[in-house]
């Protein structure tokens, strides 16, 4: 099938058809740039491997996490789900907000800085909008 769009008679549109709702969706979506920040908790990182090979346009996964030191706590993930720091808790709070409310926020690297044993990771934060 090519990609027309035609009505079947069960009132689907048959672009549709055979697709994952990603493909669908994808073309939708907008990032929107929101803030710049940098990752906070490296040095603590019990797996430094993670910070290997990392280089800006890397996308991020932002997740809240239960966390008894902040309450607006936002954990930093790569794109395999591991853990990179935190978004440091002077800039959390808004992100915790709208996070709480059910909005898609995303991550992107703009800069890595390599200070000795210290890696500084500059990066964006985006509203994934539908």
């Amino acid at each position: 099938m090519d990609d027309k769009l035609s009505i079947r008679e069960d009132g689907l549109v048959s672009l549709v058809e055979n697709r994952d709702l990603s493909d669908i969706i994808k073309p939708l979506t907008r990032e929107i740039h929101l803030f710049d920040t940098f990752i906070a908790g490296t040095t603590h990182l019990e797996d430094k491997s993670v910070l290997d090979g990392i280089e800006a346009g890397d996308r991020l996964v932002l997740r809240r996490e239960d966390n008894k030191f902040d309450s607006n706590a936002i954990l930093v993930l790569n794109e395999e789900g591991r853990k990179m720091g935190y978004i440091p808790e002077s800039d959390n709070v808004i992100f915790a907000r709208l996070m709480d409310a059910g909005k898609l926020l995303a991550g992107k690297i703009a800069a890595v800085k390599r200070k000795g044993s210290f890696t500084q990771i500059s990066i964006g934060i985006y509203l994934v909008d539908f």
